[in-house]
């Protein structure tokens, strides 16, 4: 906090400078990293008048499948968007130098899409305003968190800021806000069970491993868990790939390609988000997680309870057609899609765009009462189908290479045909597939094509020479 600048771990906890110093005595470098937070407010001292309100959502819909068919009735407590102000950003731009991060003294490399108020303020500084959420704590608090405004000026001067803020003139600061640097390894010495290629049975996850967030973290332990676990009980590793969860690309980027900044899972760096949709992710992986003693048999019978009611439905669908009378074109008119002059299934109709699958009940006298978790896939299936079916024959193709293994010990200098790059990086990754090796920055879909033909020839030697 400006020219204040102690060790500590969050909110005044114990520092682990121990744990870095024993990391480096085993030879592991590390790298320094920065992320920071806003400041949390009194309640009461502020006027929600003058801001916008943003309501939670209508229907509740819980995070967790188990829960799906509860009605929940919680209270609902609205975050309210504010904007700073020109004067706010006078105040930053005049007291820079005494930030840490424009003064020299952090040298990390904070989070790209989370910017503190100064890297705003001088990197966008045509913006007259920036977008400030003022975010409840929890229920019980009267602690709010001004999401936009993280920043490491002197409290003094973090005062002022918030003052010039729409709504926060009285402002009542409870906590300050702060940055925060820390130690972070690379995370391509380790393998995609986040062991480490060289030290048996040591783990990593979460900052450590130069990802940033809640979420990124908590995946991260699961997966270092899971795998730990199987370790010492002598069993295969655990790995998603890809295709598979956000899990798998969180985890294939890191250890793939590295990070130079704090890394944050974004839908747009997974290629096959089409079907890694959160609505799927039961039928995705509560088969895993069964098969890992980590979900409950009533868990993994009611997935395949629910993926069984998706298969007939749509089955179904496909057989029940409707004939052009004017009473079905009258009501579909009513749902706002064209008239019909042949007969046609519900399944193609729900193909149209406007149509959902709600909308064509009084078309189809014979069905049955379906949770909204099954209707919503029957619909999602049905319309996106021949998207869908492209990604699938994209995923046959990535699984192709992925089951193309790599051996640990190989040294790629000896692979007559690969750049002198693609020897360094190969090298320097130890890939476990093809596929893997095609991610690497630096390796070019030639030098793919080399490992190929050497895997190939390979295989023929060793089959000739047994």
């Amino acid at each position: 906090m400006g020219e204040v600048n102690y060790s500590s771990g969050p909110d005044g906890r114990f520092p682990s400078i121990e744990l870095s110093d024993s990391l480096v005595k085993k030879g592991i470098d590390l790298r320094r990293m920065k992320t920071g937070t806003p400041a949390r407010v009194h309640k009461d001292s502020l006027d929600f008048s003058v801001m916008s309100i943003q309501p939670g959502d209508e229907e509740i819909i819980p995070f967790s499948f188990t829960n799906i068919d509860k009605e929940f009735h919680i209270e609902q407590v609205p975050c309210y968007l504010t904007y700073t102000t020109l004067k706010a950003h006078d105040i930053i731009r005049e007291n820079l130098q005494r930030s840490p991060m424009y003064a020299g003294e952090i040298d990390g490399v904070g989070p790209r899409y989370c910017p503190s108020i100064e890297d705003k303020v001088v990197r966008f500084s045509d913006k007259d305003r920036h977008q400030v959420f003022i975010e409840p704590e929890g229920l019980d608090t009267k602690e709010m968190y001004v999401q936009g405004v993280s920043t490491s000026l002197p409290v003094e001067i973090q005062e002022k800021i918030y003052k010039n803020i729409i709504g926060l003139e009285n402002i009542q600061i409870m906590r300050d806000a702060y940055a925060i640097e820390y130690d972070s390894i690379d995370p391509t010495i380790l393998k995609r069970t986040l062991e480490h290629k060289e030290i048996n049975n040591l783990f990593f996850a979460g900052q450590i491993n130069g990802s940033s967030g809640y979420e990124e973290a908590a995946a991260q332990g699961l997966m270092a868990g899971v795998n730990a676990t199987r370790n010492i009980c002598g069993k295969e590793p655990f790995i998603l790939d890809r295709s598979e969860a956000y899990i798998g690309v969180l985890i294939d980027d890191l250890v793939t390609k590295g990070t130079n900044e704090p890394y944050r899972m974004m839908t747009s760096r997974a290629e096959y988000r089409l079907t890694l949709r959160q609505d799927n992710a039961d039928l995705r992986l509560t088969e895993k997680g069964y098969k890992l003693g980590l979900a409950s048999e009533d868990r993994y019978n009611k997935m395949l309870n629910k993926k069984e009611a998706i298969e007939l439905e749509i089955e179904r669908l496909k057989k029940v057609s409707i004939g052009p009378t004017e009473k079905n074109n009258e009501k579909l008119a009513k749902i706002g899609t064209s008239q019909i002059k042949g007969p046609i299934s519900l399944y193609e109709l729900i193909r149209r765009p406007e149509v959902h699958y709600d909308d064509t009940i009084d078309l189809d006298a014979n069905r049955g009462q379906l949770q909204r978790e099954v209707r919503l896939q029957v619909e999602t299936q049905i319309k996106y189908e021949g998207y869908i079916n492209k990604q699938m024959i994209q995923i046959e193709q990535f699984k192709k290479l992925e089951n193309k293994k790599l051996s640990v010990d190989e040294d790629y200098s000896l692979i007559k045909g690969l750049s002198n790059e693609a020897q360094q990086k190969l090298n320097n990754i130890k890939p476990d597939s093809v596929g893997q090796a095609s991610r690497i920055s630096g390796v070019s879909p030639s030098d793919i094509s080399v490992l190929l033909i050497y895997l190939e020839q390979r295989r023929r030697s060793v089959k000739t020479n047994v």
